[in-house]
């Protein structure tokens, strides 16, 4: 499990038309406020504000091809050559970040080729680091250089 300490900084939310929406800092828009975009926004913060990771080397929510099929990502952190390096998984916090959280994320990665995986609910975090080994948990994600 990795250990995550999330900035004091929140997402900024407000309520328009009756429909509570959050800004997305990375795509620069608000979006309906589901748990799983409370989530995904506010590690988000964590990777910019407490790792360092800059804001232009991240996605989100971008489509790739998996096996004929168009699917969705959550975030991928871009090292400064544009590799991924690091793919997340954001679930809501009351879904437990099981087998198949971790399968879907493999399966993205098979197309992306991430060094790490990260599945976060907001509360737990799990991370993998991609060895000779295969994908084996890991307690910390290495910056890249």
């Amino acid at each position: 499990m990795i250990k995550i300490h999330y900035p004091d900084k929140k997402p900024s939310v407000k309520i328009d038309a009756g429909k509570e929406l959050i800004f997305c800092i990375i795509r620069k828009t608000w979006l309906m406020l589901t748990p799983e975009e409370w989530v995904r926004q506010n590690f988000l913060l964590y990777l910019i504000d407490v790792l360092g990771f800059s804001p232009s080397l991240i996605a989100v929510e971008k489509q790739i091809i998996l096996s004929e099929v168009k699917k969705r990502f959550d975030i991928v952190v871009y090292d400064r050559e544009a590799h991924p390096f690091i793919v997340v998984e954001c679930k809501e916090m009351n879904e437990l970040l099981s087998k198949k959280v971790l399968d879907q994320a493999l399966r993205y990665n098979a197309v992306l080729q991430a060094k790490y995986i990260m599945l976060t609910n907001g509360i737990d975090t799990i991370g993998f680091e991609n060895s000779q080994q295969g994908f084996i948990e890991t307690e910390t994600i290495k910056m890249y250089k």
